[in-house]
């Protein structure tokens, strides 16, 4: 098993192909579709407790985006605008219709994209992507992180290290911290795909802001109040402008489903038990 399945969705779960692509979905339970979409280099096991916590009363889907989990490659470089493309035909090949969505960073960004085309019942956004205007200082951003990674993609001794470092400030808190060192095992592995990634997002169209204040269906934005990458205060502007948004912060860097399973399976719960028509 390489570090880059241990992250992904489990052993033996079925693959469907969409464009290309070989995707490992996982599902679990029965009840309104809940479809988790992880951020860049990370994988469905993120999920893991979401799931077994929420398995009795929803179906769980988890998708591990291509190059990561146990998907395999894509031959389209990695953004918000081609996870996007991969969840809608997905969503169709599995019979999924009016899903609630559990997007994080990457996978919280395609989920509003894919909410601008599709009918959905309702976002659950954590720390995502796009709310913010692609201007220099962002651009500047985004190729520091670019260099970093493209550092681990060509095997710089000195990365795995820094990595850690790096990752201990995204996911800090113990709960988190299996999930944490299997990224960190991970990070030579994993680095193309997030050279890919923040290469994306430093172009002018991962700027979704119109994309999101046009949706018109319950968004719960549930933020780890730590995040140092994508900060609320940046994103609260584009969080005011839509129509039906929430906002709920807990304790952590980047994924609060992750870092916080249960008091973000029970805040799910109750915006979940008021989305549904």
């Amino acid at each position: 098993m390489s570090g880059v399945t241990d992250l992904g969705v489990p052993e033996g779960s079925p693959v469907i192909e969409v464009d290309g692509a070989r995707l490992a979905v996982a599902r679990q339970g029965r009840g309104p579709a809940v479809v988790c979409l992880h951020a860049t280099g990370h994988g469905g096991r993120d999920f893991e407790a979401f799931a077994a916590a929420m398995s009795d009363r929803f179906e769980i889907i988890r998708i591990d985006w291509p190059g990561q989990g146990r998907s395999g490659p894509d031959r389209v470089p990695a953004s918000a605008a081609r996870y996007a493309d991969l969840l809608g035909a997905a969503l169709t090949q599995l019979g999924v219709t009016r899903p609630i969505l559990l997007g994080n960073s990457i996978g919280g960004a395609a989920a509003i994209i894919h909410a601008a085309r599709a009918e959905v019942a309702a976002l659950v956004l954590c720390d995502p992507g796009g709310l913010v205007a692609v201007d220099a200082t962002v651009q500047r951003f985004c190729r520091a992180f670019t260099g970093f990674f493209r550092a681990g993609a060509r095997g710089a001794w000195w990365y795995r290290a820094a990595f850690a470092l790096y990752y201990r400030q995204v996911l800090p808190t113990s709960a988190a911290a299996a999930q944490r060192r299997r990224m960190i095992a991970a990070a030579y592995e994993i680095a193309p795909i997030l050279v890919q990634s923040w290469t994306s997002f430093g172009q002018p169209e991962a700027d979704i802001r119109h994309l999101a204040a046009g949706l018109d269906v319950p968004v719960w934005f549930a933020w780890a109040k730590g995040d140092k990458v994508i900060p609320l205060a940046r994103c609260r502007p584009a969080i005011d402008a839509m129509k039906a948004a929430t906002v709920s912060t807990f304790a952590g860097g980047h994924a609060a489903f992750l870092e916080q399973p249960g008091e973000f399976a029970e805040g799910f719960a109750r915006f979940a038990a008021l989305s549904r028509p």
